[in-house]
């Protein structure tokens, strides 16, 4: 099977994801069953492992995640044009 990752990242939006989540006083848990209500089949783990970067996000995971934070997509991007791009 092919690794997906970017430097040593399988995603870029691990960190400013979890500070929303407990921004927003949410536990794992609950952010897991908020992404089960748009349909998304998602646990805790899933949620631990995005966090921890441990696991890639798809493109409709993480609209949902901004529709649940109700953030655009760069507040979750955060710096990474800035640190891997320019």
């Amino acid at each position: 099977m092919k690794k997906i990752q970017f430097f040593d990242k399988k995603n870029v939006i691990s960190e400013n994801m979890r500070l929303l989540r407990v921004k927003n006083q949410m536990t794992q848990q609950d952010l897991a069953s908020k992404m089960q209500t748009l349909g998304v089949n998602m646990d805790q783990q899933m949620i631990s492992r995005i966090e921890s970067n441990d696991r890639i996000v798809t493109d409709y995971e993480l609209a949902c995640l901004c529709h649940i934070f109700k953030v655009q997509p760069q507040e979750l991007w955060g710096d990474f044009a800035a640190e891997y791009l320019d």
